[in-house]
């Protein structure tokens, strides 16, 4: 007699992240459209055609499904700017592209998401305490790929700052465009700014 094998749980385990997924990414797009106030567990899974008790064992809580939409969401957004840093062209408009890359890293539609729940954790110690370790890491992440591409040397002060100011500022720009459609001044803060980090590349480049 063969022995008993033990029960296939693949599909089960397929379905199970499949519903993981739908769950965070309806979070994500209740948040950018509805606000922190209407995402809740119980509306995230009536609009992911989920049970609410499906929804509850994975994530017990309304914290617990934000943060792991937040890092979810982050996961995405670092992964989307690798790919357009990867694609920047070399030459003398590759500074432009970078503040043009980042600039888009903080007026995209996640980032519009994310803001609502940093609104909602500036009066929330608990949910301040989730949401800041994954925002400093993603910007981190951010901060090193500008780095990398704009060929600044991690040692040199000068750059460190100026990449920081652009992070900054492209944070300012996101806030600002969440109020109103605000493409057109955005355009001239870009080539402004990205003239900036090129002139600061060119004296790099010349030393």
């Amino acid at each position: 007699m063969s022995p008993l094998r033990p029960p296939i749980r693949a599909p089960q385990q397929s379905r199970s992240r499949e519903t993981r997924q739908r769950l965070l990414e309806t979070t994500i797009a209740s948040l950018a459209v509805r606000g922190w106030g209407a995402t809740t567990v119980g509306s995230v899974a009536r609009q992911a055609g989920v049970s609410r008790g499906a929804a509850q064992h994975h994530f017990p809580t309304r914290e617990d499904l934000i943060t792991a939409a937040l890092e979810y969401m982050g996961e995405q957004r670092i992964a989307q700017a690798r790919l357009a840093g990867a694609a920047v062209p070399e030459g003398p408009d590759r500074p432009y592209a970078v503040a043009r890359l980042i600039v888009e890293y903080y007026t995209d539609e996640l980032f519009k998401a994310a803001l609502h729940v940093w609104t909602a954790a500036a009066s929330d110690d608990d949910l301040r305490s989730r949401v800041l370790p994954f925002e400093n890491k993603f910007s981190r992440e951010v901060f090193g790929l500008s780095m990398g591409i704009l060929g600044f040397d991690k040692d040199d002060a000068e750059a460190r700052q100026a990449v920081q100011a652009t992070l900054d500022l492209a944070r300012g720009l996101g806030l600002a465009d969440l109020l109103s459609d605000d493409s057109a001044r955005r355009e001239q803060v870009v080539n402004f700014w990205g003239g900036q980090l090129a002139a600061l590349a060119a004296d790099r480049a010349s030393r």
